[in-house]
């Protein structure tokens, strides 16, 4: 009998990648991975893990690696990873319909990554959403922002990550990210267009969902506009019974519109003066740590379970137990050259902190960007109570150094760590 196997497209470099080679392995699956460049994700050389170059760009390419494997291995199931286009999904539901595999509707999932034709359809569907417009060039951006009024968010209208994301309180801020966005400084998966949107006012949550069911939702830190770099997450949040009743129904309507309702989704909230509103729905699993914080709060593996449900194997989203887990990001104050970064095995050491993740090494070039990239690394901590929690990773993160020298002079940074966000 042929071996089973899961097929993996790309990869991902801070944590969910490595998480699912370890799924399949678990579930009696062999992993191959199809990339580009495999070599970049350094877990598949630590796991012995099958790696192919192919172009993940040509579906063709695709096709026929996977009708070639399909003769030494029994495929199960075919999942992967989005890039910063968000594009290795939508051709990840392609494969699987052509194979006849469980998988997410690829149609649903491109109509999805464009955020402003998302908009439109959570729009016809009544969802409450900030006020949007589509702009192609400055003069557009400009007169958008007139009719919404400042402040208002420019944001590439496909993208992912924070990524050319920023809070424009006046017309010199709009002009000057205009232009970095126009001016060739952003680099476009496509045709550029800027979505112009309203500043939704408010704490921000995200529901984490596999099917139709709402796992559960967390709240999350961006640190201080006008950029948006994750500072603290906490799962699951503080919320009352009818808070956490607003958004999920709000979650399942947003489903319903945008054609979604297989696999994993993350949607993201601002709770405002009139209640929940739409952010952004995302259509895949969140990042590297969230799936972590699941476990750790509620017992429930989401990466497992999803992988359970690509291969067509019966998942379970019970919840074994009732904690609360947190990260804290590190994020430094200033560019310029790690010297050293140091204080993560004593991190690690503190009792209930399940992780510590460096993302850097001492001679790295520390170059900020305003989204995801600013991170150089968490720590992730459990306990059954929020206090508790939050003075564990408190403890753990006051462990943590580092020196960064800029061009002009030689300056000691320390750990950012966002306040209390609850």
């Amino acid at each position: 009998m042929a071996r089973r196997a899961l097929i993996l497209v790309e990869g991902h470099t801070r944590g969910n990648g490595l998480l699912y080679v370890q799924a399949a392995k678990r579930l009696g699956l062999h992993p191959i991975t199809l990339s580009a460049d495999p070599a970049q994700y350094s877990y598949l050389a630590a796991e012995k893990v099958e790696a192919i170059r192919v172009d993940t760009d040509n579906f063709n390419a695709l096709i026929d690696e996977c009708s070639r494997l399909r003769m030494a291995y029994d495929i199960a199931g075919i999942t992967g990873f989005s890039g910063p286009d968000e594009s290795v999904y939508v051709t990840v539901g392609k494969l699987c319909q052509y194979f006849d595999l469980p998988g997410p509707n690829p149609a649903s999932i491109e109509r999805c990554f464009d955020k402003f034709v998302q908009r439109q359809l959570l729009a016809k569907a009544d969802v409450a959403i900030p006020a949007y417009r589509v702009a192609a060039n400055a003069t557009e951006v400009e007169s958008s922002a007139a009719e919404i009024g400042l402040p208002v968010i420019l944001k590439p209208a496909v993208g992912s990550g924070s990524s050319g994301v920023r809070l424009c309180r006046n017309f010199d801020e709009l002009a000057e990210h205009t232009t970095y966005l126009l001016g060739g400084k952003h680099i476009w998966p496509c045709s550029p267009r800027i979505l112009v949107e309203g500043f939704a006012q408010g704490p921000f949550y995200c529901a984490q969902i596999m099917g139709n069911e709402v796992i559960g939702i967390e709240t999350t830190d961006w640190g201080n506009p006008p950029h948006f770099v994750c500072r603290a997450t906490t799962f699951p949040a503080l919320l009352t019974d009818d808070e956490h009743e607003r958004i999920a129904d709000v979650s399942l309507s947003c489903l319903r519109a945008l054609g979604l309702g297989w696999g994993p989704a993350c949607i993201e909230f601002r709770w405002t003066t009139l209640g929940p509103v739409v952010i952004e729905v995302n259509p895949r699993l969140a990042g590297a740590p969230d799936p972590q914080l699941v476990r750790l709060a509620y017992g429930i593996d989401v990466i497992t379970e999803h992988t359970k449900l690509v291969i067509g194997d019966e998942w379970n989203l019970r919840r074994r137990r009732s904690h609360t887990a947190a990260a804290r990001y590190l994020v430094p104050d200033r560019d310029g050259t790690l010297d050293w970064i140091a204080g993560g095995s004593r991190a690690a050491a503190v009792s209930g902190v399940a992780e510590v993740k460096l993302y850097v090494e001492p001679k790295a070039p520390i170059i900020r960007k305003g989204d995801y990239r600013d991170c150089i690394g968490h720590v992730v901590a459990a306990s059954p109570t929020l206090a508790r929690t939050e003075a564990i990773l408190q403890r753990a993160v006051d462990l943590i150094d580092w020196s960064i020298t800029p061009s002009d002079a030689c300056r000691t940074g320390t750990a950012q760590v966002a306040p209390d966000n609850r």
